[in-house]
């Protein structure tokens, strides 16, 4: 990582080629910048200790909330999930976001699942 240039997102999310594998691309202090594509339903799941913020790029992402609720977001808006509240990202089409994320967070919160990413393979090669 070059730390005296400009990361552009596109050119990050153009090196992303799994669906719901996202890929570290810079730190700020104990927070990963992530990029990830997203496409279908995820899996319901929660972060008991850590918040997880959502930012879209790109596409229209449904993120379903404990109780029945939903947020819709859109490109160019965010959306804080609150530590500990269950949560299942749905993407009918593709969308690029950018997740920000603490360094301790697990891919899927509290579930294993087959599509869970552990942080080691999240990196991204300097």
């Amino acid at each position: 990582m070059d730390l005296l240039a400009p990361t552009r997102i596109r050119s990050e999310l153009d090196q992303v080629t799994r669906h719901w594998t996202p890929r570290v691309v810079g730190q700020v202090n104990d927070q990963f910048v992530k990029v990830a594509k997203l496409l279908g339903e995820f899996v319901w799941h929660a972060h008991d200790e850590q918040d997880e913020m959502f930012l879209i790029v790109y596409g229209r992402l449904r993120i379903q909330l404990q109780g029945d609720r939903e947020v819709v977001l859109e490109p160019g808006e965010f959306y804080v999930v609150p530590k500990g509240t269950r949560h299942n990202p749905v993407a009918d089409e593709e969308v690029g976001i950018v997740l920000i994320e603490t360094v301790t967070t697990a891919h899927t919160g509290d579930v294993v699942d087959a599509r869970s990413v552990p942080i080691d393979q999240q990196v991204a090669p300097s």
